[in-house]
């Protein structure tokens, strides 16, 4: 009598039923953490490259602590810095409403239609706001807005009521606006908050908030690096305030980002592509160019040219295609930004830097210190 697993007297065997491993994603509160409020940086250092910098080694699972300038030395020729060279434009406003006179904020979130001198904005506070409504900047009421959408509890779709071109009115709309610092720098934003809150490289307009870890690289760093043989490779996503937006679910799955407007050029892929094929190490500047660039990247784990839109969220686990090595600030506890860098360094390790950051007296968020994880 045959044996039932052979064939005319082959043996053979039946492959067992595959195994699948999934790495459950991690839960919001597991990125809880007590931050002392006199940790927060309410102002940018005197020298852009002279904040601190922690240098976080993945591999030995070492922490130095450096200066900022100190980042020429972990890299060499040939290596590669992909940076964000979106520019922050003057989003905030206050106006008045018609009849009323009530005292009305507006953050302009993005242009809709030039020609239309259509507006995506969000209005505070948003209750007083109908379709309809009027709305009136400048001492002399110099600029008049009429609202004319809902877009959620909170948005707005404005139309300016301006006769001039394009080029006077958006002159005439940014004199109005205000530096979008963020809110918890209790204070009017000023002469230093226009040069400070803009990376020195800044040059596609459209965000409303800053790629913060470009903000500690000096010209003279930057000249120093590229005679050093480093290269820097131009990606734009103009940061909107998706990135910054509370994540009030537990399974972070289940958190949507808001959409965000990305450019990577054909050059900038060859830059990157050419020194990943030489072995030299790719550097992403910041959460929002480690967004970009994993936004668009080809099974080989290439960079792709790409123009459109991003809304990816990066959570624990995942698997990072392009950056071997991530520049970044303090960010704040259970922020989509911290999860992003979490995914990237290791819960554990992030979580014991960011505990010796306190212990050790770092400045956090915007105007704070910055991470070199390698």
């Amino acid at each position: 009598m045959k044996h039932p697993n052979t064939v005319f007297g082959i043996a053979f065997f039946l492959p067992l039923p595959p195994i699948y491993l999934f790495a459950p994603s991690m839960k919001l509160s597991q990125f809880k953490f007590k931050l002392p409020p006199e940790l927060i940086a309410d102002r940018p250092v005197i020298n852009r490259d002279e904040s601190r910098l922690m240098v976080l080694n993945r591999k030995d699972k070492t922490i130095e602590h450096k200066m900022f300038k100190d980042i020429l030395d972990y890299f060499e020729d040939g290596d590669t810095f992909v940076i964000n060279n979106t520019k922050v434009f003057p989003a905030r406003m206050y106006g008045n409403k018609e009849k009323t006179g009530a005292k009305i904020e507006v953050f302009l979130l993005r242009e809709l239609n030039a020609e239309s001198r259509l507006w995506d904005v969000l209005v505070d506070p948003a209750r007083k706001i109908r379709i309809g409504n009027k709305l009136y900047f400048g001492e002399d009421d110099s600029l008049v807005a009429e609202v004319i959408d809902n877009t959620t509890s909170r948005g707005r779709t404005l139309r300016f009521l301006f006769d001039g071109p394009h080029e006077e009115f958006k002159k005439v709309l940014y004199s109005l606006g205000e530096t979008p610092i963020p809110k918890y720098i209790n204070r009017k934003p000023d002469e230093e908050d226009q040069e400070r809150f803009q990376t020195v490289y800044a040059k596609n307009e459209g965000a409303v908030a800053a790629p913060t870890a470009g903000l500690h690289f000096s010209k003279s760093l930057m000249k120093r690096m590229e005679l050093k043989g480093v290269n820097f490779a131009e990606v734009t996503l103009h940061v909107g305030l998706g990135s910054f937006r509370t994540v009030e679910v537990e399974d972070l799955s289940k958190h949507k980002m808001d959409s965000e407007e990305m450019y990577i050029s054909e050059e900038a892929a060859e830059i990157v592509n050419s020194s990943k094929e030489a072995k030299g190490n790719i550097v992403a500047v910041g959460t929002t160019t480690m967004r970009a660039i994993e936004s668009s990247v080809s099974t080989e784990g290439l960079l792709k040219a790409y123009e459109g839109w991003t809304n990816k969220f990066i959570y624990p686990p995942y698997d990072f295609r392009v950056a071997n090595s991530l520049v970044t600030n303090f960010h704040m506890p259970m922020s989509t930004l911290m999860i992003m860098v979490s995914a990237f360094a290791g819960h554990d390790f992030l979580m014991e830097a960011y505990k010796q950051a306190i212990k050790e007296e770092y400045r956090f968020f915007t105007y704070g210190d910055a991470m070199l994880i390698l």
